[in-house]
């Protein structure tokens, strides 16, 4: 209840705390939810605009504002945060990728190893010395 109440002091300061201030604006928080909702789902920013009612080139400049990054990198990341989950927990690069929308283990793998700095198959077998 405390973090709550001083979250919602803070956001009622006017500052921009990242991502808490974008899930308190309504079209770019309910695009945050829909990513969140369908992670898989082969999204653009036109599609996410389209969701929560907005212009392409608004709901993208506004996105980026709130978020300090666009929705297309948010996504990604998502994507990689999940994926690591789902590696950690012995699920095949295959299976993880196809459920995050990726048409190809090599599509995927790329993506990863951007993101992460390393291919998702050394994520199941643990640190390397």
């Amino acid at each position: 209840m405390i973090l709550v109440q001083a979250l919602r002091l803070h956001l009622g300061d006017g500052k921009d705390v990242g991502w808490v201030s974008a899930l308190s604006d309504r079209q770019v928080g309910a695009a945050i939810a829909a990513i969140h909702r369908e992670p898989g789902r082969r999204w653009t920013v036109e599609s996410l605009a389209v969701e929560v009612g907005m212009s392409r080139s608004c709901f993208a400049a506004r996105f980026k504002q709130l978020v300090g990054e666009g929705p297309i990198e948010y996504l990604t990341r998502w994507r990689m945060l999940l994926a690591g989950r789902s590696l950690s927990r012995g699920e095949a690069v295959g299976a993880v990728a196809r459920s995050l929308g990726y048409e190809s283990e090599s599509a995927f793998s790329t993506a990863y190893k951007r993101v992460v700095g390393r291919t998702p198959s050394r994520r199941t077998r643990g640190p390397t010395k």
